[in-house]
């Protein structure tokens, strides 16, 4: 369902320039406005739009780098997030739908190596495209099956195993897919019993690590972890039609002595070397659903850290 105009938008489109330059923008096709789920015109889609089905508008209001939301978790509005919950960080399938209609058009082809218990794949179903992922844990898989048994969606294909191998378990040729997004998993920062501020907001001790396979890299050393993300992200290009893009989510670790752990700077640094995939930049999702603690108090300051980065990348050539 496209997104409501918001307050932030209409003030945009007050300035006279800005609509001028709207207005001579959607002047310039003749493409019949765009028809809403309700059958209402949104407006008009420019001819020379090859990336996504968005009027000027919509495509002005997804460039803000700040994506905050406060997604339920119960209801239908929730897909089935008590089933989804046991996946240590399960993404909105809003949120991920969000993306997908930016970064493709009806029908093309999303590709997930890190799928858990299909955010990407749910986001595939309820924006009208085609998605394929790949899951190490059978259980995350038995999640989603679930998952849309009780939502009603339907299902898309998930596949068992190492991401490490995306090219030898995806179907059919090379160059298929329009669009990767996916989340995986951030260094090894799961795998780690919880101590100090982690400790005092769980009350439990116990490392949550996503699988225990040694497959996984959310069980490695950084250096490993992100040399094997590297590796799989460029398997990944060699998926995407030219000029397609891959999205991945991270976050940051709490900064130590000698360290600042600012994974997102890293993740960035490593994947923008595979060649013929440049980075494009980043926007930030801001969750406004977990509550806020008292970190540090009343000693020093440890920031609660509801935010994650959407690192967007662009297969070249």
């Amino acid at each position: 369902m496209p997104e409501p105009m918001t307050d932030a938008l209409i003030e945009w489109l007050k300035d006279p320039e800005h609509r001028a330059l709207m207005e001579e923008e959607l002047a310039a096709t003749s493409v019949p406005p765009a028809p809403d789920s309700n059958g209402e015109n949104r407006g008009r889609v420019d001819p020379r739009n090859r990336l996504n089905d968005m009027t000027g508008a919509e495509w002005v209001f997804f460039l803000n780098s700040l994506e905050s939301t406060c997604y339920p978790t119960t209801g239908p509005e929730g897909y089935a997030h008590r089933i989804r919950r046991i996946h240590p960080s399960p993404k909105p399938p809003q949120l991920m739908a969000r993306l997908i209609r930016f970064f493709t058009k009806q029908g093309e082809w999303v590709l997930d190596p890190f799928a858990g218990v299909g955010g990407t794949l749910l986001g595939c179903s309820i924006s009208g495209r085609n998605g394929v992922g790949i899951e190490l844990d059978t259980r995350y898989i038995n999640a989603y099956t679930e998952a849309c048994r009780e939502t009603g969606l339907a299902p898309q294909t998930l596949l068992a195993g190492d991401a490490r191998n995306v090219k030898s378990l995806v179907p059919d040729s090379p160059e298929r897919y329009d669009f990767v997004l996916t989340d995986p998993p951030y260094g090894d920062l799961l795998s780690r019993a919880r101590t100090g501020e982690a400790l005092k907001k769980t009350g439990k001790a116990e490392a949550t690590p996503f699988t225990d396979s040694g497959h996984d890299l959310g069980n490695l050393p950084r250096e490993e972890f992100l040399t094997a993300l590297q590796a799989i992200i460029a398997d990944c290009r060699d998926l995407l039609k030219p000029r397609g893009h891959c999205v991945v989510f991270t976050k940051d670790l709490q900064p130590v002595d000698g360290a600042p752990n600012m994974l997102h700077a890293e993740i960035a640094d490593r994947l923008a070397r595979i060649p013929g995939l440049s980075f494009r930049g980043y926007r930030i999702w801001h969750d406004r659903t977990p509550r806020l603690y008292p970190f540090g108090y009343p000693y020093t300051f440890v920031a609660n850290q509801l935010h994650q980065f959407i690192l967007v990348f662009r297969r070249e050539g």
